[in-house]
């Protein structure tokens, strides 16, 4: 199983917003889609074609096998297509990410 690739927001790129990481992936090649997740809401075990996850503000944890990702505002983690993981949103706030595929 390829590993996890985990990125945090440059202060260099500007302020983090749903605008500033979405340009930021699409210069790198990616189709972006933006989703907003309830506090509490949990995704079990799937896979897809998505390519990186974004976290625009919020917290997101993941989990690929037995190891946890906890994705801040600001983070992204590029997943692997057809990689087992599942997600939670945690703490109180929602989770607003982006999900990006490459064109």
């Amino acid at each position: 199983m390829p590993t996890p690739r985990l990125e945090h927001w440059n202060a260099d790129w500007g302020e983090i917003t749903t605008l500033s990481m979405q340009k930021h992936l699409e210069l790198q090649g990616y189709s972006v889609v933006r989703y907003e997740y309830a506090s509490g809401t949990r995704f079990n075990d799937h896979t897809h074609e998505v390519d990186k996850n974004a976290v625009v503000s919020g917290r997101l944890k993941i989990r690929i096998g037995c190891i946890n990702f906890i994705l801040n505002s600001g983070d992204m983690i590029e997943i692997s297509a057809g990689v087992i993981h599942s997600a939670e949103v945690i703490d109180d706030e929602n989770v607003v990410s982006l999900d990006a595929t490459r064109r």
